[in-house]
C-alpha cells in the first residue's frame, strides 16, 4: 500500500468504473478481430491469443461486477465494507486462466504432432498489430488507475492485458518465421511458450488475491512508515501491536500507543486522535483503531 496525500475517493471510484468498462469494450473488440484472423490464417498461435482474449472478456465482466459491488459503502451486515469482492474476482480470474492454459496445451499438442501451414500471414500480422495498439492504450490507462487506487481487481485485469502484449509479440514472431522460413513447427512451439506465460500470470493473480482474502499485512516499509508517523508525536513513548490489512479501497490499521501513565483519560484520547489524523493524512481511506497504554506496562499476549 503506497502513501497517498492527493486521494479523492469519488474521483478514484469513477476511474475504477471507467477502467473496467473500457476493458470490457476493448476485450470484446479484440475477440472479434482475432476470430477473423484465426479463421483466415489457421494459426494455433492466433488461436491462443483468441482464447486469451475470450478469458479477458469473462474476467473483465467479473471485474465490472466486483468493482461496482466493492465500491458500495459499508452497511449493517458488512461493517468492514465490500472490498474483498475484488479479491474474489481475482480468484475467479485465476481459474479462467488455468482453464485456458489446459485448452491451449491440448491444441498445442495436436499441432506439435501434426504441424499445419499458416495462410494469409500478412493479414494475421496486421490484426495482431491492431490488437497490440488497443491493448497498450488500455494497459497504460489501467496502470494509471492502479497507481491512484491500488485496486486488486484492476491490477489482475492489467496482468491479463500485459500478458496479451507478450502473447501478441509471440504471435507476430510465429507468423513472420513460419511464413518466411516455411518452418511450421514454430507455430505450436511459440504457442507453448505463450501457454507457459499465461500460467505464470494466473499464479501471480492467485497469490495476490489470496493474500488479500487472508488479511496479509502491509509491506514492511509501509508498516515502518506508520510506526514513524505515530512516533512523531512528542507525547508518544513507543508503539507496539501494529496490525494492518486491506479490503478493496479501504485499509485497516490497529496499534497500541505507549504514553505517560499520569495523563488523564481525556488527554490520552486527544493524543490518540492526533496520531490517527496524522496516519490518515498519509494513508487516506484508512480505518485506524488505537489502544492507549501507560508507558512501561508489561502486557502478556
Amino acid at each position: 500500500m503506497a502513501q497517498r496525500k492527493d486521494l479523492d475517493p469519488n474521483a478514484d471510484k469513477r476511474l475504477k468504473r471507467l477502467a473496467v468498462a473500457l476493458a470490457v469494450i476493448i476485450s470484446a473488440i479484440l475477440v472479434l478481430i482475432k476470430a477473423f484472423a484465426w479463421f483466415d490464417t489457421g494459426s494455433v498461435s492466433i488461436l491462443g491469443a483468441l482464447v486469451d482474449s475470450f478469458i479477458d472478456v469473462a474476467a473483465s465482466l467479473v471485474n465490472m461486477w466486483a468493482i461496482f459491488y466493492a465500491l458500495k459503502p459499508a452497511d449493517y451486515e458488512h461493517r468492514f465494507g465490500h472490498g474483498k469482492a475484488e479479491a474474489l474476482a481475482g480468484l475467479l480470474q485465476s481459474i479462467f486462466v488455468g482453464g485456458s492454459a489446459v485448452y491451449l496445451c491440448v491444441e498445442v499438442a495436436k499441432r506439435l504432432f501434426n504441424p499445419q501451414p499458416i495462410v494469409n500471414a500478412d493479414f494475421g500480422i496486421i490484426v495482431i498489430i491492431i490488437s497490440m495498439v488497443l491493448t497498450l492504450v488500455l494497459v497504460i490507462f489501467q496502470r494509471y488507475v492502479i497507481r491512484r487506487t491500488s485496486s486488486v481487481a484492476i491490477s489482475a485485469d492489467s496482468m491479463h492485458y500485459t500478458s496479451d502484449l507478450m502473447v501478441n509479440l509471440g504471435v507476430i514472431a510465429t507468423l513472420l518465421l513460419a511464413s518466411q522460413m516455411d518452418v511450421h513447427i514454430l507455430d505450436p512451439i511459440i504457442a507453448l511458450a505463450i501457454t507457459a506465460y499465461v500460467i505464470y500470470t494466473g499464479w501471480k493473480i492467485l497469490k495476490r488475491s489470496f493474500d488479500l482474502l487472508m488479511d496479509h499485512e502491509f509491506r514492511p516499509h509501509d508498516r515502518t512508515a506508520i510506526i514513524n508517523l505515530a512516533m512523531k508525536h512528542p507525547e508518544v513513548v513507543a508503539v507496539h501491536e501494529l496490525r494492518t490489512r486491506s479490503s478493496g479501497i479501504l485499509s485497516f490499521v490497529q496499534l497500541h500507543l505507549e504514553m505517560d501513565g499520569t495523563h488523564t483519560l481525556f488527554r490520552a484520547h486527544q493524543i490518540a486522535d492526533e496520531v490517527e489524523a496524522e496516519i490518515i493524512k498519509h494513508y487516506p481511506e484508512t480505518d485506524v483503531i488505537i489502544h492507549q497504554d501507560p508507558a512501561g506496562l508489561n502486557e502478556s499476549h
